[in-house]
């Protein structure tokens, strides 16, 4: 049995071009703001078990309670991401679930049987995300991601900055 996870919070989308996605979002769709981090600079990462050091970009926005977040990856480091686009594909690669209590979440998800293919920290802490698989379905990535620190405060202002979003800021440099 899977863990309770809650509601999906975001939608994870692996892009070969991070602005012609967030255009194609903003234009198509008329979602944004978006919080761009050109850099991301992670505390540390790791890959099926072994050290990556990938260069990333991120975006963030937010639909209603749904955040969508666009990673684009830059190198070759082993990553999911990068799994991802030399199997040809571009687009939602995981969806995610947000925990305060991410430790009991991490071995919950363990515990019924899924096996971590990346996982990371950002920010401290209380930034830990991990990305999840199981041979049960595959093809699906679960993320969890720790927000019982400054990165939930975060995901809170993005998306109270989109409930009365006019257009005029089409993105946040980070």
């Amino acid at each position: 049995m899977a863990p309770p996870l809650g509601p999906i919070r975001q939608n994870g989308y692996v892009v070969r071009d991070i602005h012609a996605a967030i255009d194609h979002w903003i234009d198509a769709m008329g979602i944004g703001p978006w919080y761009l981090i050109e850099k991301v600079k992670l505390d540390w990462f790791r890959h099926r078990g072994q050290e990556s050091s990938p260069d990333l970009s991120i975006a963030l926005a937010n639909s209603g309670e749904l955040q969508i977040e666009l990673i684009q990856q830059h190198d070759d480091s082993p990553t999911m991401y990068r799994e991802f686009l030399d199997s040809g594909h571009e687009g939602l690669q995981h969806v995610a679930f947000w925990s305060t209590d991410y430790p009991g979440l991490y071995e919950a998800m363990g515990s019924a049987g899924y096996e971590i293919g990346h996982e990371g920290q950002i920010g401290g802490e209380q930034g830990r995300f991990a990305y999840f698989q199981s041979d049960a379905h595959p093809g699906s990535v679960i993320e969890i991601s720790d927000v019982s620190g400054s990165k939930g405060r975060f995901f809170e202002t993005i998306r109270r900055s989109a409930l009365d979003w006019d257009g005029a800021t089409r993105i946040h440099l980070l």
